[in-house]
């Protein structure tokens, strides 16, 4: 049995950090959103419900992770000016 890994290096990115807290984000952010967004719109049926849902939970999604992706980004070269200040 290989030993677990608990820490590693990234060169760039953490591409794992960004889904998992895109994925948590966009769940405590995306129905508190859906639900108020859903207010204002007569929605008549549960296809109709699904289909709003999809629809602003989608653009949550793309908000959400592409917010998440620049922060992560910010913090990587932000982290590579710290190290080369320091050499």
């Amino acid at each position: 049995m290989p030993e677990r890994v608990e820490q590693y290096e990234t060169d760039g990115v953490d591409f794992g950090w960004v889904m998992q807290v895109t994925f948590v984000t966009t769940i405590v952010v995306g129905a508190p959103v859906v639900a108020i967004a859903s207010l204002f719109f007569e929605l008549a049926s549960w296809g109709a419900w699904a289909s709003f849902a999809v629809r602003v939970g989608a653009l949550v999604w793309f908000t959400t992770a592409v917010s998440v992706y620049l922060v992560a980004r910010r913090r990587v070269d932000e982290g590579e000016t710290e190290r080369s200040s320091e050499s």
